[in-house]
């Protein structure tokens, strides 16, 4: 990667709409507001404020432009560039995890002081060279440990995720759009054991399994909380809205697009 400190303006990129996240990465909102939920809770973000999204966890987010701007600094936080840190000033893990997919943080004068440092490095397409920033990110990290010193369990863990649950996680997390790898991945299994044990535990297979469940959720949102198809089908994990209607009618029979709020 080229560049590893990106800020999101109007010619600037954005943050992927992939729904797992694969690197720490630190955000800091500028301008508009987001709504992110990681399966467990939904976290409203304001301009100013700021967080550690954490690797091997599942988002999804919803941007809200402030008069159609939405900006944001992203400084990524990957393997190699956390081990080279952790070689250097040897941190070690003392304390249980938490769950959480994003790290909040309260607001500190070092942090402002720092974001308003990364001006003058910026080019014109909004990124920061990878001459500076390196020397960039250790700054932020030291910033941020001084700060909150329990990130070193988060971030200087460099194991795969454990074995889990697997109900409890598939109930909770089923309307995430991943592949069934990243599915076993996250709960600390092989596919073959992933699939071998979904089997036992839901009678059924992953992938008619996840269909079935988000469609009757389709189903009650329609009709118990008066929602459009076209508003619920990508929260439910469906690509497109054909499919999804498609998928609706072949289970109970009808489009989607007939049903209406009970008592209505």
């Amino acid at each position: 990667m080229k560049y590893s400190i990106i800020k999101s303006c109007t010619v600037g990129p954005t943050i992927s709409d992939e729904q797992f996240i694969p690197e720490h990465f630190f955000l800091y909102l500028i301008t508009g507001s987001m709504l992110v939920y990681d399966g467990n809770r939904e976290y409203k973000i304001q301009p100013g404020d700021y967080g550690i999204a954490r690797r091997n966890h599942l988002t999804k987010y919803n941007k809200n432009p402030d008069n159609g701007r939405f900006e944001k600094i992203v400084i990524f936080l990957d393997q190699p560039f956390l081990q080279a840190f952790n070689d250097e000033y040897q941190f070690y893990i003392d304390k249980e995890k938490p769950t959480d997919a994003i790290i909040t943080m309260g607001k500190n004068p070092l942090v402002l002081n720092f974001i308003q440092s990364l001006t003058p490095y910026f080019n014109d397409q909004g990124k920061i060279e990878a001459d500076f920033y390196n020397i960039k990110r250790k700054e932020l990290l030291l910033i941020l440990l001084k700060e909150q010193p329990d990130l070193k369990n988060i971030l200087f863990d460099f194991g795969k995720p454990e074995k889990i649950d697997l109900q409890a996680f598939m109930n909770r997390n089923y309307k995430f759009n991943v592949t069934l790898e990243r599915f076993a991945f996250l709960t600390g299994r092989s596919l073959s054991a992933f699939k071998r044990e979904f089997q036992q535990t839901f009678n059924d297979t992953p992938g008619s399994w996840l269909m079935e469940k988000r469609l009757r959720e389709a189903h009650f949102q329609i009709t118990k909380k008066g929602k459009k198809p076209s508003d619920i089908y990508l929260d439910l994990g469906f690509e497109d809205l054909s499919h999804f209607s498609f998928a609706f009618k072949k289970l109970f029979g009808h489009s989607p697009s007939t049903l209406k709020k009970d008592g209505n």
